[in-house]
C-alpha cells in the first residue's frame, strides 16, 4: 500500500472507488422503471467469446416501462435473447426482427422489500469497504509515527483528516441508500 509517506489522496481515491461501485450496483437494482443500466451485467456469447450486451446492440428506453435492444447483427438475435433470459433479471424478451423489446413488469410489495434489503446489503458492503481503507490508513499512520517518519502532532492531524473523510463518505453512502429506497418504494 503506502510506504514511507502518507498520501490522503490515495486513501480518498480508494474510498471513492467503493462509492462508485455502490452507484453501479444501485443502477442495476430495478425500481419498476426501465433503465439501460438494468442490462449492464448481461454478457452475450458471440464471435467465440463473451461480450457485454452494449457491444453487440444499441440499448434504449423508448417508454418508461420498456427497454429496446436493437441487435446490430441479425445472426446474434438468438444469442442476445438467450443471454437476457439467463441473466435472471426477471425480464421476458419479445423478439421482433432485429429488435428485442423488454417490458418491465410492475413490482409487487414483496419484490420491493427484497430490493430494499438488497440495497441495504450493497450499502453495508460499501461502508465496510470504506472503513477497511480507513483502518489501513490509520495503521499506516501508526507505523510512520513509530518508525520516526512522522511526528505525533502530524499523526493526530492526519488521523483526524482520515476520519473526517470516512465520515463524509459514509454519510454519502447513507444518502444514496435513502434515495434508492425512496425510488424502490415509489408507486
Amino acid at each position: 500500500m503506502l510506504t514511507g509517506t502518507f498520501d490522503l489522496n490515495e486513501l480518498k481515491k480508494r474510498m471513492r472507488a467503493s462509492v462508485e461501485a455502490l452507484k453501479r450496483e444501485f443502477s442495476g437494482l430495478r425500481t419498476g422503471r426501465a433503465s439501460t443500466h438494468l442490462l449492464d451485467p448481461v454478457q452475450v456469447s458471440v464471435y467465440g467469446s463473451k461480450m457485454p450486451l452494449s457491444q453487440v446492440a444499441t440499448i434504449s428506453v423508448p417508454e418508461p416501462r420498456t427497454i429496446s435492444v436493437q441487435v446490430w447483427d441479425k445472426a446474434n438475435i438468438s444469442a442476445v435473447d438467450r443471454a437476457i433470459r439467463e441473466a435472471n433479471l426477471g425480464l421476458n424478451p419479445v423478439v421482433d426482427g432485429t429488435l428485442i423489446r423488454l417490458p418491465i413488469p410492475t413490482l409487487t410489495a414483496e419484490r420491493r422489500q427484497e430490493f430494499a434489503k438488497l440495497a441495504h446489503k450493497y450499502a453495508e458492503q460499501s461502508r465496510v469497504s470504506v472503513r477497511n481503507v480507513r483502518r489501513e490508513g490509520m495503521e499506516h499512520l501508526k507505523r510512520l509515527e513509530k518508525g520516526g517518519d512522522m511526528s505525533q502532532d502530524d499523526h493526530h492531524k492526519a488521523s483526524a483528516d482520515v476520519q473526517e473523510l470516512t465520515d463524509k463518505l459514509v454519510k454519502e453512502i447513507d444518502a444514496m441508500l435513502e434515495a434508492k429506497e425512496a425510488d424502490i418504494h415509489k408507486v
